[in-house]
């Protein structure tokens, strides 16, 4: 199994106890610490890569105790049973086993609190029908992966019970092709390099992710500053905004705007780690082009097709607010 879950909701429900080493089995000690979560409940967190401790994913219920701070992520309780909405997709591919989309900002990749309708899911089911594998659950059919909900570009998602397990083990393995663009406050120095901390959920704010020092997942990405905007007058001087394309090489939730955050160059438009204000001239950009979110784009998603063997790599330019807001932003 993973040592990350597939899908983590940045809604979930994040419960903590510390525990010492008694000897007894884990899942009974968990029930007992957490009254409101059954022992079935326990055992299918752990399952699924939901309890963690001092940071690392915890899988078994049966091992002993051990000595430690508990993280339990309780997904939020949503509808068993999503309806078909007949909402536009833009297809890239399909055939009888997935399908690869080009997922719009603003969409939601399955129903959560907030967001119980005119998700990727919702979309899915009108659009695939009973086609839809049902592996990943009633609420989120043929979902293998996803992308934040104000973040844009390619997503595959599995009609068949064969791809859906074929596509999870290629994200388990991290056998996958992913490449983001970014638009960012300023842009990393030097201009090209690797990014490689822990990333866990922060002490200030169990919502957001952070870097850690300690415990938390490795996380990986490789960056390229592919161009620079509102160069300084002055030499050595950093310049107001960049382009930035980001290669991951594991799946952390919320890693690429962690990681750019962390670099001091947090992503345009980011509600939750873009810290610090942009240049003025770039805040006008920003509202010029009618950017509502993070400047964020899954341009490149490349994998091995699960059944057929064959190679598939699909590219799609950032959409029209994020061009429109790079086209301001070459005009500094």
């Amino acid at each position: 199994m993973s040592d990350e879950p597939l899908i983590e909701d940045d809604d979930a429900t994040v419960l903590e106890a510390r525990l010492e080493a008694g000897g007894g089995r884990l899942d009974k000690a968990l029930a007992d610490a957490f009254p409101g979560v059954s022992r079935a409940r326990i055992q299918a967190l752990l399952t699924e890569g939901s309890i963690r401790r001092d940071g690392e994913v915890i899988s078994t219920g049966s091992a002993r105790v051990q000595a430690g701070l508990y993280t339990i992520i309780v997904p939020p309780v949503i509808s068993a049973t999503p309806a078909p909405e007949a909402i536009p997709l833009t297809v890239l591919f399909e055939d009888a086993d997935l399908i690869v989309v080009d997922k719009p900002a603003g969409m939601a990749a399955h129903p959560a609190p907030g967001s119980e309708t005119g998700t990727l899911v919702n979309a899915l089911l009108a659009h695939c029908g009973a086609s839809l594998s049902g592996i990943g659950g009633v609420a989120r059919p043929g979902i293998v992966h996803r992308l934040d909900k104000d973040t844009s570009g390619v997503m595959v998602a599995a009609k068949s019970d064969r791809a859906h397990a074929g596509l999870s083990a290629l994200f388990a393995t991290h056998d996958i092709e992913r490449t983001y663009i970014a638009l960012t406050r300023g842009a990393p120095s030097p201009a090209k390099g690797r990014i490689e901390t822990l990333i866990g959920r922060s002490s200030s704010d169990r919502k957001k992710m952070a870097v850690l020092r300690s415990g938390g997942r490795n996380a990986v990405t490789d960056y390229v500053v592919e161009r620079v905007f509102g160069l300084p007058a002055k030499a050595g001087g950093a310049p107001l905004a960049g382009r930035v394309a980001c290669t991951l090489h594991t799946g952390r939730t919320h890693q690429i705007r962690v990681h750019l955050a962390s670099k001091g160059v947090p992503i345009l438009g980011d509600p939750v780690y873009g810290t610090g204000s942009p240049a003025t001239a770039v805040q006008a950009a920003i509202a010029k082009s009618g950017l509502k979110r993070q400047a964020l784009h899954a341009a490149v998603l490349g994998f091995a097709h699960p059944v057929t063997g064959d190679a598939l790599r699909f590219e799609t330019a950032p959409p029209r607010d994020m061009g429109e807001l790079e086209s301001l932003l070459q005009a500094l």
